[in-house]
């Protein structure tokens, strides 16, 4: 006796993916098992709906474009956006869709990819933050630097760069150990974010080194009232379990397009600056031991 084949939707129903079927309206004509395991709504909770209503609002219109374009004949194989889980929370989807003229419908095939967006969140973040402090890091700053460059370009509206390395850090670590100074420098992120006005940016792009981006600051004096209050802000003592330590920091600015037009030119001269500005303060520093023990 031959077998006979289950219906189809018995084994769409055994797929670990969603399987839907919407008229050229969107509307839901069939949905398969796994669409309530993956949002929560059973099939008589969605047929007759249109589909764009479950999307996340965020991410409506792009949809509706999206299907617009396998409507007119497209094949799509990777498009993703976000759905609301019946629940309120919401989940990435991954879809596959063609246009059946012959029917009238779109048929789509969902795959939940939440967990490998969080994933691709997370290596996002590892690539463009600095995982000790949760600055941006030296690439994020890079890729800052340079739109900011093209804006003061374009608008003229000034940029300026500060290139902080901390005085004293290196006696919290030999003092009280790694642990004790990665807290320092999460404190001193902390302080320098404080300080910032809205639209700046400070990244770590070193042990003890830190990069402010300052958008919109037209000159060096306006650069240095901002340095000078990032370092009152990094001089009051900092806990350590042995006791308090107090840091300062040697500052070199560089404003654009005196001291460079392009990030790299800008960086370098900030560089130097806070180079000279710590050799300075050397100087000075030993002048006034000597006098004192003279």
């Amino acid at each position: 006796m031959n077998p006979t084949l289950p219906p189809l939707a018995e084994v769409l129903n055994l797929l670990p993916d969603a399987v839907c079927v919407v008229d050229v309206d969107g509307r839901f004509l069939f949905v398969s098992a796994s669409f309530e395991r993956i949002l929560g709504y059973s099939p008589d909770e969605v047929l007759g709906h249109k589909a764009f209503d479950f999307v996340h609002p965020e991410d409506r219109a792009a949809t509706e474009q999206q299907a617009a374009r396998v409507t007119a004949g497209t094949l799509q194989r990777h498009f993703r956006n976000r759905y609301i889980h019946k629940d309120g929370h919401s989940v990435d989807i991954q879809w596959s869709a063609q246009w059946l003229p012959e029917y009238g419908v779109r048929i789509a095939v969902a795959r939940e990819v939440s967990e490998l967006r969080r994933a691709e969140r997370e290596l996002e973040y590892r690539a463009s933050h600095d995982l000790l402090t949760g600055l941006p890091n030296r690439d994020r700053l890079q890729r800052e630097l340079q739109q900011a460059v093209v804006y003061a370009m374009q608008t003229g509206s000034g940029l300026a760069l500060l290139f902080l390395d901390l005085d004293g850090f290196k006696a919290a670590n030999d003092r009280s150990g790694h642990i004790a100074g990665d807290r320092v420098l999460r404190e001193v992120a902390d302080r320098l974010q404080q300080g910032l006005r809205q639209g700046d940016l400070v990244a770590r792009v070193g042990g003890d080194e830190f990069v402010v981006l300052l958008p919109g600051c037209s000159d060096s004096t306006s650069a240095r009232a901002i340095a000078d209050g990032l370092r009152a802000r990094l001089q009051p003592p900092y806990a350590l379990p042995d006791g308090s330590i107090s840091l300062d920091a040697s500052v070199g600015i560089a404003c654009f397009p005196t001291d460079g037009k392009d990030p790299e030119s800008l960086l370098a001269h900030a560089d130097r600056a806070m180079y000279d500005a710590k050799r300075r303060e050397r100087g000075t520093s030993d002048s006034v031991h000597k006098g004192a023990g003279a």
